[in-house]
């Protein structure tokens, strides 16, 4: 999964990397993975950078980064497993 951003900025080595808003992206695609289109948003694509690498846990890559799309982040995660889900442990007679 690629990264797709609002802005972008140049690291010491002149490597061009995402800043503010981040989406994920699948190259081939015009869209993102919250549905947003590329060209109407005017979205910059990064086909070097990973989503992994742009979270501000990972830091690296992640330093201009201001905001993860929270809907791109929970369409990559997928459905939550069982654990994830509520259920009753003790039920009433």
């Amino acid at each position: 999964m690629n990264v797709a951003a609002t802005d972008d900025w140049l690291d010491p080595d002149l490597v061009r990397l995402p800043a503010g808003e981040v989406h994920g992206w699948m190259p081939g695609r015009n869209s993102t993975m919250c549905g947003l289109q590329l060209s109407r948003s005017r979205l910059r694509t990064f086909r070097a950078v990973t989503w992994e690498d742009v979270q501000p846990e990972s830091g690296g890559k992640a330093d201009a980064v201001q905001v993860v799309c929270r809907r791109c982040s929970a369409a990559l995660r997928g459905p939550r497993d069982r654990q994830g889900r509520w259920s009753r442990q003790d039920p009433r007679p």
